[in-house]
């Protein structure tokens, strides 16, 4: 199939991204600003200016409706700016307080949702799959470990040919997860379990399954309880259908029969569930980044293995529903209508998130790559976010 980008949020075959972060210093009253660590540039008023410059310019150059940026440091003033449109019917400008969906970034809930139940002593990461759920082809021989690293070899349920032509005609339709896994368990496996490394969204969708067989609960109800409440996270939400609360962004896609560009906003994402289907907003992602990288829901060991991370592209390694690129820790997400970076460098305690309204790709690459690259590129120069674009196959 068409594949526009590399993402690790990607419906289409994703791969891996990474991302970038910024250091904000401030200026003492008469006084000159401390130097900025090696690497890093401080954000004044002409850093800023050109930060603004080089977002605009990424979304004139990959035709991006609308970008919500956010980057922090502790106890530092923030950059925070909202570019373009929301809605391009009506031209009503995006802000920074509008509910987004946010694609894999999911993932980092869900499979903290399992490290919990670890810290329980109710998963264990070496036992196979077959340990808590029937039905998986191989599952004795594949662990929680590899479904959460992206090691398990299973065949990826979005790439199918049949499931992309059934969702392009019918965006409304509700999936569930065992209709989704049967499509996965038509092919056989791309390898064997810890072979290598394959970025695969049938992974997650079992992590979800196995969060409900052990906890007793629907995902979502699990998610709100042990996740959002702890994290303070009042805008971010698992929904069980199309809903989004208001006020929110709209996205555009041109995943679609003719390849026209539409608004998905309203489409259904429970195709993605447990690895996409989360909606939240820039405030929310901001906590939620420090939250992942630091560990704050999970004991120390735990948050440890979830950093040793396997081999995935060149410089980049993923752990248990995470990233990590030269020290960039976090997740991406993509799908129909929208992309996000949510990213902590725990170095030097900063965060980046970025959400924008398309998933269309320019040359090859994720508009969330390009938006990250350029932000980078300024503020973080020795730590330049960059993925490689894959060609079209």
């Amino acid at each position: 199939m068409r594949q526009r980008g590399s993402s690790m949020g990607r419906y289409r075959t994703p791969t891996v991204l990474a991302a970038a972060s910024l250091l904000l210093t401030a200026l003492c009253a008469g006084q000159a600003p401390a130097a900025a660590p090696p690497g890093r540039v401080d954000i004044d008023p002409v850093v800023a200016e050109q930060l603004d410059e080089a977002i605009t310019a990424a979304m004139r150059k990959a035709d991006i409706p609308g970008v919500g940026v956010g980057l922090w440091i502790d106890g530092e003033d923030p950059y925070v700016r909202a570019f373009g449109t929301s809605d391009k019917a009506t031209g009503v400008p995006i802000k920074t307080d509008m509910h987004t969906r946010i694609g894999s970034v999911t993932k980092t809930f869900a499979i903290t949702g399992v490290l919990q139940l670890v810290d329980d002593g109710k998963v264990r990461l070496d036992a196979p799959i077959s340990t808590y759920l029937d039905g998986v082809p191989g599952g004795e021989r594949i662990t929680v470990r590899q479904l959460a690293d992206m090691r398990s070899g299973l065949y990826n349920y979005t790439e199918d040919p049949r499931w992309q032509a059934t969702f392009k005609a019918d965006p409304p339709r509700s999936w569930t997860p065992q209709q989704l896994l049967d499509i996965a368990f038509k092919h056989p496996a791309n390898f064997p379990p810890g072979a290598r490394w394959e970025y695969s969204n049938t992974n997650t969708i079992l992590l979800g399954l196995l969060v409900e067989k052990v906890a007793g609960q629907p995902l979502h109800t699990y998610l709100e309880q042990n996740v959002f409440e702890p994290a303070g996270l009042d805008a971010t939400s698992l929904p069980t259908g199309a809903e989004i609360a208001s006020p929110f962004v709209h996205g555009y896609t041109n995943f679609t029969p003719d390849g026209a560009t539409v608004d998905a906003s309203t489409w259904n994402p429970s195709w993605g569930w447990a690895a996409g289907a989360m909606i939240s907003d820039l405030s929310d992602l901001r906590s939620w980044a420090k939250t992942l990288a630091t560990g704050t829901l999970l004991t120390p060991a735990t948050q440890a293995q979830r950093l040793d991370v396997v081999d995935a592209l060149p410089g980049t390694g993923y752990g248990l529903g995470i990233f990590n690129v030269q020290g960039w820790i976090g997740h991406n997400g993509s799908l129909p209508g929208y992309g996000s970076l949510v990213l902590y460098l725990p170095e030097a305690k900063a965060t980046l998130v970025v959400l924008l309204n398309t998933d269309i790709g320019y040359q090859g690459q994720e508009p969330s790559t390009l938006v990250g690259e350029a932000i980078t590129k300024i503020v973080t120069p020795d730590r330049v976010y960059t993925l490689p674009a894959q060609q079209d196959s």
